[in-house]
């Protein structure tokens, strides 16, 4: 059993550091009625598109700075929503009842926590559309963020998001890229070949570090990309990075060059071009299909 500083490793709260690209606060309206607050990161050149990072379990918009500033270097207009149902105010409530590992096992597989994380990601997408002359549009997503993107990516789930609880929470859940750092692989959130059938490019990463809740090996988390379809999937998998590099904590500076930099090669490479990768760098495998 995990001792409780090990298992505080899985929760991604961030603080970012100051740089060239500040962060304003604003207020986002749901569907639903429900406010959230978000953290929004301006392009300083002609906006090329939208980027929405969806945050981990325990986290809020106040995190993952260092990713929100960096897809603001790239043009992209970021917005980081706070998602009230798996924040760290929902993430105490299940603690309440239960042991910390217990509680945040819960909370990853709640369905109501999903819905809410797509309301919150279709009201931020609402918000940074008109505001940005740009077409394309990135999702990245750490950890539980994580699944949130393979889910609005067309993941098959347990928590029953099927393709009509996409549409009517998300509207449009067409996204140009897909960014999961640490994602799930097959257990309490994904069936076997979950991830079969999406098509769209996706970005996967992770670590030699980066175990799974409850233990589980690392390389668990490569499994959405051997099951996916080939067609602009990328792999990279950093040698020694752990959970929390991903959401932005102990960064060290050739593990944030390496993430950033295969963010940006997946970013511009193009899939009428087969997609292909630079080589990767010193520290990284990386594999594409």
């Amino acid at each position: 059993m995990f001792s409780c500083w090990k298992a505080l490793i899985f929760l991604s709260i961030t603080i970012g550091s100051s740089n060239a690209w500040s962060a304003d606060s604003i207020r986002l309206q749901r569907d639903d009625g429900k406010s959230l607050s978000a953290q929004v990161y301006m392009p300083t050149k002609e906006c090329k598109g939208i980027a929405i990072i969806s945050h981990g379990a325990g986290g809020s918009e106040q995190g993952y700075g260092y990713l929100a500033r960096f897809m603001a270097a790239q043009n992209y207009l970021t917005v980081v929503p706070g998602h009230q149902e798996s924040g760290m105010k929902a993430l105490m409530q299940y603690m309440h009842r239960k042991n910390l590992l217990s509680g945040l096992a819960q909370l990853v597989t709640d369905k109501a926590a999903y819905a809410g994380r797509l309301m919150d990601i279709n009201a931020a997408r609402q918000w940074a559309a008109p505001r940005c002359g740009g077409k394309a549009s990135v999702l990245l997503g750490h950890s539980m963020g994580a699944a949130t993107t393979m889910i609005v990516a067309g993941a098959e789930n347990k928590m029953d998001i099927d393709d009509k609880a996409r549409q009517r929470l998300l509207k449009n859940t067409d996204f140009d890229r897909y960014i999961a750092l640490s994602p799930q692989g097959v257990g309490a959130i994904f069936p076997e070949h979950a991830w079969k059938n999406i098509q769209q490019p996706v970005l996967i990463m992770t670590g030699t570090r980066d175990e799974a809740l409850g233990g589980g090996s690392w390389k668990t988390r490569t499994e959405a990309f051997a099951d996916m379809p080939a067609g602009c999937k990328w792999l990279g998998v950093i040698d020694g990075a752990t959970h929390m590099n991903f959401a932005g904590r102990d960064l060290t500076p050739q593990t944030t060059t390496l993430i950033t930099k295969t963010i940006a090669d997946f970013l511009q490479a193009s899939p009428d071009k087969g997609c292909a990768a630079a080589p990767a760098g010193a520290g990284m495998m990386l594999s594409t299909k």
